[in-house]
């Protein structure tokens, strides 16, 4: 059997090492046309998985400090749920507003949460906290009684807020140079700190 000719022109000797390399990379796709596992493509979407709650990845976003990520997130799970504005996503998307500075659409959301269900402790700590950085201490320290109450002293966050509140309230030499950090309530026993982004 005679030896191949090799190749005569230099593009020819081009076109066939790029086909053998498109060849390689092909091996990397199963039968449907779908990225195999080894193969050096991302992943594809899988339509018959669930899709992540955006409840919890507005959370998670909270808990990193990427606030105006976290109100896409509570915005897309208002979304999720035909576009109702539970009390969930009210406190999500109040405390994402806080942490951005947007005290008043902060105080708005969450007073909107408390209109819909007036015996959450967690809207009512959070309220307090949208209270004390506008500077209403005595609203404040009254909403954190309300929240500490409604909350049978349970969270370990309500209690300190509370606290906290009343020491500024006594203290009539406070500054913002030592104001204390607040925590925002999540639901459950969960809390954040407000990182300030004003």
């Amino acid at each position: 059997m005679p030896l191949p000719r090799p190749l005569a022109h230099p593009r020819c000797a081009a076109a066939t090492l790029a086909a053998l390399l498109l060849m390689g990379c092909q091996a990397g796709i199963g039968a449907t046309g779908t990225p195999g596992a080894q193969g050096p493509f991302a992943p594809g979407i899988n339509p018959n998985e669930q899709a992540v709650d955006g409840l919890v990845v507005g959370h998670r976003l909270m808990d990193a400090g990427e606030y105006e990520l976290a109100l896409q997130a509570f915005a897309r799970a208002a979304g999720q749920q035909g576009g109702q504005l539970n009390l969930e996503v009210l406190l999500g998307m109040g405390s994402a507003n806080l942490g951005l500075g947007r005290l008043g659409q902060a105080e708005a959301l969450l007073r909107q949460a408390i209109a819909k269900d007036g015996q959450q402790p967690t809207a009512w700590n959070n309220l307090g906290v949208v209270l004390n950085e506008q500077g209403k201490y005595a609203e404040a320290a009254e909403t954190f009684k309300r929240a500490y109450a409604l909350d049978n002293g349970a969270s370990d966050a309500i209690r300190d807020n509370l606290r906290k509140a009343m020491e500024k309230l006594d203290d009539p030499g406070y500054t913002e140079d030592n104001a204390p950090e607040y925590s925002l309530v999540r639901g459950g026993r969960d809390s954040y700190l407000i990182r300030r982004a004003m």
